[in-house]
């Protein structure tokens, strides 16, 4: 087996749970915005667009579930194997990191262009 020292993963994972923190929190803002616009507004185009919106932000909250937890699993076997290992963590743990990585930059991306999205809505709706 390979291994590699620890630092390669860095504080990813506590930066990567603060941001996931922070979204949680904006979705949270961006509900009550939403709910706003549905008390004012009570027409079809703007009813269809406060349920998409609804729908989207449940989607975002269960993948903030899933990511903390994948997050949080990878952090675990990080900290178990540089604990067994002197500070050394075996390369492959390096390879779900990157996985980890992506999976926190995809989710990242969608919940800025549904911010962005839902800004427009606002625009059109308060």
């Amino acid at each position: 087996m390979s291994y590699t020292n620890v630092t390669h993963c860095g504080n990813e994972h506590t930066d990567w749970l603060n941001a996931i923190e922070f979204y949680k929190q904006d979705l949270d803002i961006l509900q009550k915005r939403l709910a706003e616009v549905a008390s004012k507004n009570n027409g079809h185009e703007a009813m269809a667009g406060v349920e998409h919106f609804q729908n989207q932000f449940i989607v975002q909250r269960n993948n903030i579930d899933v990511l903390r937890h994948n997050i949080n699993e990878h952090a675990g076997k990080v900290f178990a194997d540089a604990k067994e290992h002197a500070g050394k963590i075996e390369t492959v743990l390096i390879g779900e990191h990157d996985q980890v990585k992506d999976e926190f930059n995809s989710f990242e991306k969608v919940v800025k262009d549904l911010r962005e999205e839902f800004n427009q809505f606002l625009v059109k709706w308060m």
